[in-house]
């Protein structure tokens, strides 16, 4: 029997949906000789920290009940360098790795790991911002095309 493990997957908004995110994971736990525990669907932005189903994956591992949390991207996890570099860290010392379908584990208990953990976080939060500025300007810009906006 493999790592028990937990699915995550998340989208920001209501007309996404997680089911590709669980079927890619599913079919890489199956490759990867993960025992799926249990499958966690939100739907939040990843700049949030406070998230229900973060929170009970969380709570699973603090309990020592998971060995990994499988994640599509690191970017599913948390978008934010200081909470994704926080909960990475907790989880670290519960001996919870996360595992990116990519075949990547962050594991924060190696120079590497923690080098690789810090540099992605800092990309997936520059993304973030990227993102951002551009839906900013797009409602700059509708604005001033005479659009009304909520």
């Amino acid at each position: 029997m493999g790592q028990q493990a937990v699915i995550y997957a998340r989208v920001s908004t209501n007309d996404q949906s997680c089911e590709r995110q669980i079927a890619d994971l599913t079919a890489f736990a199956e490759r990867g000789g993960f025992e799926v525990i249990r499958e966690f669907k939100e739907t939040a932005s990843g700049t949030t920290s406070n998230r229900a189903a973060r929170n009970q994956v969380m709570a699973l591992a603090q309990a020592r009940e998971i060995d990994a949390v499988l994640v599509t991207e690191l970017s599913r996890w948390g978008r934010s360098t200081q909470d994704l570099l926080e909960t990475l860290h907790k989880l670290a010392g519960w001996n919870v790795s996360v595992v990116a379908i990519s075949g990547m584990t962050f594991e924060l208990d190696s120079p590497h790991g923690r080098m690789m953990a810090t540099i992605l976080a800092g990309i997936a939060q520059f993304e973030r911002d990227l993102i951002s500025e551009r839906v900013k300007s797009g409602l700059a810009a509708a604005r001033a095309r005479g659009q009304k906006l909520g």
